[in-house]
């Protein structure tokens, strides 16, 4: 299932219409599938707002002036990649100093909300629906590559790609035993850590790695193909 190409690329412009309001709420945060993703915790999260699209290669254009030095696939409207976590921040930075506002990255815990629908979380398995090929690109329909943002079809918050495509940094340290002693509100990860978090899976990987609760990890420099992010903002 197909939703219309995103028309046209996301940019500075376009970033303000394309920021969703996610009324916060308190969900149950993991699974029972692997061990950091457990225990199953009830988290409470504050109104923010994510985008409705990972961040594409024309508005990192627009506002670092350049394409990332690594970027390896290629197209105004498909997610940036190859970008570490500090690349993002640097991002960030020049993104704030252009708008005067404070754009950042979701923590893990909005990330997951946000995926499972927020307030309309209807328990499925992807961002959006139990079949995945209807809401992600992943290793059996990409073609072997990264897909046009907005192609496949939103979940009920209307936020696209959050499961496949490319992989998105959260601003959280990773730490495997976290949850055991997450605070239920508004996590924010532990202190420090040698990884930070990314989640939703990637245009490479199976469908088990798209699940809304399938935690990953890089260190802060470290860039891929498969790693890209997506902007959120405190309300």
């Amino acid at each position: 299932m197909r939703t219309q190409l995103l028309q046209p690329p996301l940019t500075l412009g376009r970033l303000a219409e394309n920021m969703v309001p996610v009324e916060g709420g308190t969900f149950s945060m993991g699974s029972d599938t692997y061990s950091d993703e457990k225990p199953i915790h009830k988290v409470k999260l504050s109104n923010f707002a994510l985008c409705r699209y990972p961040v594409t290669q024309a508005l990192w254009r627009e506002v670092m002036g350049t394409d990332p030095e690594a970027l390896y696939f290629t197209g105004a409207d498909r997610p940036v990649e190859r970008v570490s976590w500090e690349d993002c921040q640097a991002f960030l930075q020049a993104l704030n100093a252009r708008t005067d506002l404070r754009y950042r990255l979701p923590t893990e815990a909005e990330w997951e909300y946000a995926a499972r629908g927020g307030k309309y979380n209807q328990g499925f398995e992807y961002s959006g629906s139990a079949d995945l090929d209807e809401v992600g690109w992943y290793g059996d329909n990409s073609y072997g590559e990264t897909q046009p943002a907005g192609l496949k079809a939103p979940n009920a918050l209307g936020l696209h790609d959050m499961s496949g495509n490319v992989w998105e940094w959260c601003q959280d340290w990773y730490g495997g035993d976290y949850y055991a002693s997450s605070p239920p509100d508004n996590p924010q990860g532990p202190a420090d850590g040698a990884s930070r978090v990314d989640r939703g899976g990637s245009w490479n990987d199976d469908r088990a790695n798209a699940r809304v609760s399938l935690r990953n990890r890089w260190p802060p420099d470290s860039w891929r193909r498969l790693l890209g992010f997506r902007l959120a903002r405190s309300l």
